[in-house]
């Protein structure tokens, strides 16, 4: 039996609801067998309302995991998560190109939940001349959507189709601008662009504060169905609706966080 394989380039976050540790639970949920290359490792300090500590690894640490994945195993197709300085999306973006990766999807983080300003600005420009040209799809949040498309904020749909088009000339096929519940409309919806057509993709609102890792979550779903063969529009499909299950039935660790239940999908289908 061979089983589809796929590679998340990410940051480890060490409460387990986000980064790869999110991507590999989604990997297996989905019937994918899942790698890392470890870009960064991130802490929480519980005595300081759970700040955000970040510790990158080092750019040969990261190129030594990738050989070991890429030429040693191989892969159906890989998503990147958090790329915390611009030598590591170069080195993502030529890792695809000297390879021929196929069926990559970037997920741009630039900041950790509960923080509103990138980690480092000068990534969003890396990441539009490097990175988002090898994607296949790129699933940006408002906030890095805004970033990357250069506008102020986006508050509306029509904002949200305005970013996924300037996003879209960057060189991706398809962009996801995710609106989620932030946007007013009768559904949590995101936008999809494939450079002829703007597709709204609703859900149900959700209201619960418990959505750490559900970026994550979403653009690992979408990379799991791709190594499985699916089209592009059908990867996304399920993994809005794996996203929606796992939103749904979300729940605390602590005070401060309560990340997606990555096994609803399969344990609750759609319900």
């Amino acid at each position: 039996m061979t089983m589809p394989k796929a590679l998340t380039i990410a940051g480890s976050d060490s409460s387990g609801g986000a980064g790869l540790q999110a991507d590999l639970k989604t990997f297996q949920e989905l019937g994918v067998y899942g790698m890392t290359a470890i870009t960064t490792i991130v802490a929480m300090d519980p005595h300081n309302r759970w700040a955000h500590q970040v510790f990158p690894v080092d750019l040969a640490t990261i190129e030594a995991q990738l050989e070991t994945i890429i030429v040693g195993v191989g892969i159906d197709a890989l998503k990147t998560g958090m790329l915390p300085t611009t030598d590591i999306i170069e080195l993502a973006a030529r890792t695809i190109e000297k390879h021929g990766l196929k069926n990559a999807v970037v997920d741009p983080v630039m900041v950790c939940k509960g923080a509103d300003e990138p980690l480092h600005p000068e990534n969003t420009v890396c990441y539009r001349e490097t990175l988002v040209p090898k994607a296949t799809v790129v699933t940006p949040n408002l906030f890095e959507a805004a970033q990357l498309s250069g506008l102020t904020r986006i508050e509306t749909v029509e904002d949200m189709k305005e970013a996924a088009g300037r996003i879209h000339e960057f060189g991706a096929p398809y962009v996801i601008v995710k609106g989620g519940r932030k946007i007013p409309h009768d559904y949590a919806v995101d936008v999809l662009y494939d450079g002829k057509t703007f597709e709204l993709l609703e859900s149900e609102r959700i209201e619960t504060a418990y959505t750490h890792g559900a970026g994550c979550t979403f653009s690992a779903a979408i990379a799991a169905e791709l190594a499985k063969g699916r089209p592009v529009k059908d990867a996304i499909a399920t993994a809005k609706a794996f996203i929606t299950a796992a939103i749904r039935h979300s729940f605390p660790l602590n005070e401060y966080v309560g990340p997606t239940h990555h096994g609803a999908y399969r344990r609750y289908g759609e319900q």
